[in-house]
């Protein structure tokens, strides 16, 4: 009894104290998404979601107009994430993946309809169910807003809040499956193919010039000539027989550096410092070592080992590779990583530069900065968040959101969500092309983003909680089979269309698949099972237009 009061005591305080309750909710939801059972977790969203779900039971609520700033942030800061990318993969090998996902959308588009037509669904159910099944959140937020802003009518006789809880409900019931079976698919369907992704992924790997994966722990060593032997190469020939690509290699001799193309012997004396991984020292270094002793020099070596990340912006160097660039001897600087779309590329020796990459470097600050006039621009550590920008950006996507062409007696425009998206994609593709506008750190884009979206799936959990058992108990198990079904059909009609029809490698595919239903949960299972980081292109590929696909498919889906 008094456990009773106990709680009813808190729930009390709950309902005065709006701020403890909604991050009450949020930090629950991140307990139960970090629950593991297996190798599988719900994550934050799913988390958040069911937490919302319990309170929402209990008639929780938290204000629209909270909800819909969790939204902006959200959609905002998604499109300007996509922004570089997106057009650059418009310009350059887009064209399948852009197709890819497009087929993808368009199946569970196409499939939702259906299913929402044969079973007699709730109107804005539909919607739900496409968003929960191919557990894409930009979805289910742009019907959410598309139907509170007026941009889509509820039939005759259902009030808007109610088709806003008929595709809260549909989602919250369909998106488990969605998530959980989607990553399942993903597991079993190569082996029921017979499609080996861990040997596939090594193919794949030598056919891109078999480069080996990146060892990051480097060190800076200096060597000294002492043998008469050394005297008999060249600075040029000491690099061509023992250095590759990988390596930082400068020859001092009295105080000032040899350069690149220097064809005067080595003489006793000379000093070589080496910038390289610890496997270059011990599988490479070894032979040349027997012609010189190690020293520690007077000069303070770690300015060699500097960090630093990159922005790609330079139209000049776009499709080209690190090693035809020749960085490493160019400009004594070695990249330890790619990264694109926030995921780490595999570092194959064929690994075209994109616009927007960030190439993580070490090397010294000088070869850094010059490095980075050549690429784009260095980024520096700057914490500060161009707020101007920010903040009339989602003015200007709002703005954009309410412009509508009527035709008939429909209304037809982009919508709250299309024009958020927009508004981001246009300034993170004008910040890739100058560096100095709209600055918004990486950190903070993730923040803004992930908070922004479980501020929205709270609400979106409150909402549905209220009447999701009577909801369950009417039309679950048909909108669990309806869900099934949006999530299976979309990834068998993208693989066969995928290899028969665009000839994308498998590998490539399983990622490309990933990236079209934006599931990162999912990719992480491919590279698990391939052993390679190869399906992160494929992921990277489809990503940044399926975000934007699956939010105007979010408010197209309710005309339907």
């Amino acid at each position: 009894m008094e456990d009773l009061t106990l709680f009813m005591r808190l729930i009390e305080l709950m309902r005065q104290q709006h701020v403890l309750m909604l991050f009450l909710i949020l930090g629950l939801g991140y307990l139960i998404g970090n629950i593991r059972i297996g190798s599988f977790s719900l994550g934050p969203v799913a988390g958040v979601l069911f937490a919302g779900l319990f309170f929402g039971y209990f008639d929780f609520r938290i204000t629209p107009g909270a909800q819909s700033v969790g939204f902006a942030l959200f959609i905002f800061s998604v499109g300007y994430q996509a922004g570089p990318r997106f057009f650059d993969v418009l310009r350059t090998d887009g064209l399948k993946y852009f197709t890819l996902a497009a087929v993808i959308a368009a199946s569970g588009f196409a499939v939702a309809v259906a299913a929402t037509k044969l079973l007699s669904l709730a109107p804005g159910t539909s919607a739900g169910l496409l968003a929960g099944g191919l557990t894409s959140s930009p979805t289910l937020a742009a019907a959410q807003e598309a139907i509170r802003s007026g941009q889509v009518s509820p039939p005759a006789g259902i009030a808007p809040d109610e088709m806003i809880g008929n595709v809260a409900t549909g989602y919250a019931i369909t998106y488990i499956f969605g998530l959980a079976g989607l990553i399942a698919i993903i597991k079993i369907l190569p082996g029921m193919l017979g499609i080996d992704l861990k040997k596939q992924s090594a193919e794949l790997e030598s056919e891109s010039a078999g480069g080996e994966s990146i060892d990051r722990n480097f060190s800076t060593r200096a060597f000294r000539v002492t043998d008469e032997k050394a005297t008999s190469f060249s600075a040029d020939e000491l690099q061509t027989k023992f250095w590759d690509q990988t390596a930082v290699v400068r020859v001092v001799r009295e105080g000032e550096v040899l350069t690149k193309g220097d064809s005067s012997h080595l003489q006793l004396g000379d000093e070589i410092y080496v910038l390289a991984s610890t496997h270059y020292f011990t599988e490479v270094v070894g032979e040349f070592a027997a012609y010189c002793e190690e020293f520690a020099p007077s000069v303070d070596i770690g300015k060699y080992t500097e960090t630093a990340q990159i922005v790609v912006i330079n139209k000049k160097v776009i499709g080209m590779s690190p090693e035809e660039l020749d960085i490493a001897q160019s400009y004594g600087v070695l990249i330890t990583s790619v990264v694109r779309m926030r995921m780490e590329m595999p570092q194959t020796p064929d690994l075209k530069i994109r616009k927007g990459d960030i190439l993580n470097v070490v090397g010294s600050g000088d070869n850094i900065e010059e490095l980075g006039k050549e690429l784009g621009h260095v980024e520096k550590e700057i914490a500060e968040t161009d707020m101007v920008t920010f903040c009339f950006g989602i003015c200007l996507g709002v703005i954009i959101g309410l412009f509508a062409i009527t035709v008939g007696q429909l209304s037809i425009g982009l919508g709250s969500a299309g024009g958020l998206l927009s508004a981001g994609l246009i300034i993170g593709y004008l910040r890739s092309v100058h560096p100095t506008f709209g600055r918004l750190p990486d950190a903070a884009r993730w923040i803004l983003m992930e908070l922004g979206l479980l501020l929205f799936m709270a609400g979106v959990g409150l909402r549905a909680g209220g009447d999701i058992i009577e909801t369950f108990l009417s039309a679950g198990p048909l909108l669990i089979i309806a869900g099934i079904t949006v999530t299976t059909i979309p990834i068998l009609v993208g693989y066969f269309f995928g290899r028969k029809v665009l000839k994308i490698h498998p590998v490539l595919l399983f990622g490309g698949i990933c990236g079209s239903m934006t599931s990162g949960a999912s990719l992480s299972v491919v590279t698990k099972e391939a052993n390679s980081a190869m399906p992160s292109l494929g992921y990277t590929g489809a990503y940044a237009f399926a975000n934007v696909l699956l939010t105007i498919a979010g408010s197209v889906i309710l005309f339907f």
